[in-house]
């Protein structure tokens, strides 16, 4: 958005110089000058938009990919567990639960809603905080916490959890981006113009236990 006033600037240099090596009248130019850096400036401010709300979807987007590798890893983690830990059925049943209800909440990232936000922020602080109880019962069983198996899986679930985490900041960091352009002027005239509409922050719930990401022990 910046580069609008630095078009304008140009203009003005430009129409300077003009008026007095041609030696016409400032009106005579200044008009038509303005004009066109007025079009310049919808232009660059409409397509600054266009690439901010484009940015936010394929931030959404990369969150998406992460989340999906974490529900591919929990029924693995689950059966790995049930063969140390099978009376846990109560702990097992809450994560085989939060993952299902994580899985059927779906968000359209050409047209994400302040609902859809809420509705996947719940589900994935429900998910997250069901699989830190379920891995702290691993820590009373050793020879679990020797499998191999159990091992890797959590190695690749604690490198998914960081690969979340940082999706989110790069998602929220371009929404910031977006909101802010349509908050400020001149810039938020385009953007009303237009329809460009402001996202939703991807934040987990309140309880700071619920922001922080699984915790993967070894």
């Amino acid at each position: 958005m910046n580069a609008t006033w630095n078009y304008l600037i140009i203009a003005i240099v430009i129409g300077s110089l003009l008026t007095g090596f041609l030696g016409i009248s400032p009106w005579e130019f200044s008009l038509p000058a303005l004009v066109i850096v007025l079009v310049i400036w919808v232009i660059s401010a409409y397509n600054g938009f266009v690439k901010l709300t484009q940015r936010a979807k394929e931030a959404w987007a990369d969150i998406d990919v992460q989340l999906k590798r974490r529900y591919d890893l929990i029924p693995n983690l689950i059966e790995t567990v049930k063969g140390y830990a099978a009376h846990e059925r109560e702990t097992l049943d809450q994560v085989t639960q939060a993952r299902a209800q994580a899985t059927a909440t779906h968000i359209d990232p050409a047209n994400i809603t302040p609902d859809q936000i809420a509705a996947m922020a719940g589900a994935e602080s429900a998910l997250t905080g069901a699989l830190g109880r379920l891995l702290a019962i691993a820590e009373n069983y050793p020879d679990l916490k020797a499998n191999t198996n159990f091992l890797e899986l959590q190695r690749e679930l604690s490198d998914t959890e960081n690969k979340i985490q940082a999706a989110r900041r790069f998602y929220n960091g371009n929404v910031r981006d977006l909101n802010i352009a349509l908050q400020s002027f001149p810039s938020n005239v385009i953007g009303s113009t237009f329809n460009f509409k402001a996202e939703q922050f991807f934040e987990l719930g309140e309880n700071s236990q619920e922001r922080e990401p699984v915790k993967v022990s070894f």
